[in-house]
């Protein structure tokens, strides 16, 4: 839906060249064995042309918020053969996509086989690779019809989304690594608290004009995206949220019981400034129920890139970036794994990293913070945290929602004319990490 990561950038800055020096004195060491390397992705920001999607409908109405349209994105509903390929020559062991909802069920009710068996194809092309195929159910759209009956402010989403999940299961949750229900699903309440009143606004302008188009009213009975929202609205839509991801998760549990299945959250590390300090009451209100249900669940996907300072009236203000083309503050390498030690401590689950990156066309800023913030992490692992894999963010440059193709988040370019991927250096650093399996 939206660029989260430009909307919910944190407070916090240091300089690419601590990261270098942070990344020089890290001590030597291995993570687990079976630890899993890799990168992750989404659907409807790489595969092109998801045309019965209610992101694809906004993407196209006027106004949109949208800087650009998808289109083809990266063309990797053709091209996904040449990613795992991309994957596995990297070094990387696991790899991270979605299913698209809006291509399994185009309409109410109406599942394509020919759509299920492309992403069985994909999961059994990892395996042939020798790559863990992580696969997320729902990544940030939805099919154009379910937005336009409501889509998660209504009582009955969590069963059309069990439905779809257990459709999906029995299809081909037999060669799957690692599963997740939902991608950030409390984004929404991030979102609404910390967005300035016009980006709202205009949000919401882009989402009536997607309910006129398909007929419907908006909010008040039905078109809605799961993007923004009153006070109400969102915690009504969490609790729908939640409600999925604990219906979606039976489903694909009872198709396949040993199959480790988690949800996927939008995490910052938030650090106290003073006395007084709002990060607790911030925590419980972006994070609190969601960490509550998933004490449940099998793991915790954790997705940091920032940290983010709270004093006594709210988000203490970033310094200047010294990265000015990017969206997200210059990075502060413990970041992760302090969110990490963080979602650990507060759930009891084990932890995986779904997503942590940069948005930067400076790729050495990316080529200093991975091992920096690896190294950060292999403390806390060696602290007994337990950590089942790194996925990085992402494995090329893509449609970054809102943002269009400006963020640049990729280990890898690709050229939007002929399509072709090509590795970043940062690409290499992560790919010898892994082969390590340790900084």
């Amino acid at each position: 839906m939206m660029d989260r990561r430009t909307v919910l950038a944190g407070a916090s800055a240091v300089a690419a060249t601590l990261a270098t020096k942070e990344a020089a004195a890290a001590p030597a060491g291995d993570f687990p064995k079976g630890f899993l390397w890799g990168a992750a992705t989404a659907g409807h920001q790489i595969e092109g042309n998801n045309v019965a999607s209610d992101v694809w409908l906004l993407e196209n109405v006027k106004p949109t918020a949208f800087a650009e349209p998808s289109g083809d994105a990266c063309n990797s509903l053709e091209l996904w053969p040449v990613d795992l390929d991309l994957v596995r020559d990297l070094g990387l062991n696991a790899y991270r996509f979605s299913l698209e909802w809006a291509r399994i069920e185009p309409e109410q009710g109406l599942f394509s086989v020919v759509m299920l068996d492309h992403y069985k194809a994909m999961i059994e092309g990892c395996r042939a690779r020798g790559i863990t195929p992580v696969v997320t159910f729902n990544h940030g759209t939805a099919p154009r019809w379910f937005a336009a009956r409501g889509g998660w402010i209504t009582p009955d989403s969590p069963d059309l989304f069990a439905r779809f999940c257990d459709r999906a299961a029995r299809h081909m949750a037999g060669s799957i690594g690692y599963a997740s229900t939902l991608n950030e699903p409390n984004a929404p309440i991030m979102v609404a608290d910390s967005s300035p009143p016009q980006f709202l606004e205009a949000v919401r302008a882009m989402v009536a004009a997607g309910g006129r188009a398909c007929g419907v009213k908006v909010f008040a009975e039905s078109f809605s995206i799961g993007l923004i929202g009153s006070a109400a609205e969102v915690a009504l839509m969490q609790s729908h949220l939640i409600a999925a991801h604990k219906a979606g998760k039976a489903a694909i549990k009872a198709v396949r019981g040993d199959l480790p299945v988690g949800v996927n959250l939008a995490m910052y590390d938030d650090e106290a400034v003073g006395p007084n300090s709002l990060r607790d009451a911030k925590r419980a209100a972006y994070y609190g129920a969601w960490l509550e249900a998933a004490k449940v669940d099998d793991f915790v996907g954790v997705q940091n890139y920032a940290r983010t300072l709270w004093d006594d009236k709210g988000q203490v203000s970033a310094p200047k970036s010294a990265n000015p083309d990017s969206t997200t503050p210059t990075p502060y390498p413990p970041s992760l794994a302090n969110a990490v030690r963080y979602a650990h401590a507060a759930t009891g689950v084990p932890v995986f990293v779904t997503e942590h990156g940069v948005d930067t066309s400076d790729d050495t800023i990316r080529a200093a913070l991975i091992p920096a913030a690896l190294a950060e992490l292999q403390k806390a692992v060696a602290d007994g945290v337990p950590v089942r894999g790194y996925l990085h963010w992402t494995l090329m440059d893509n449609f970054e929602w809102m943002s269009g193709f400006k963020s640049k988040f990729g280990l890898c370019s690709f050229d939007r004319t002929t399509f072709k991927r090509t590795p970043k250096p940062s690409a290499g650093v992560l790919g010898a990490i892994a082969r390590r399996n340790g900084v």
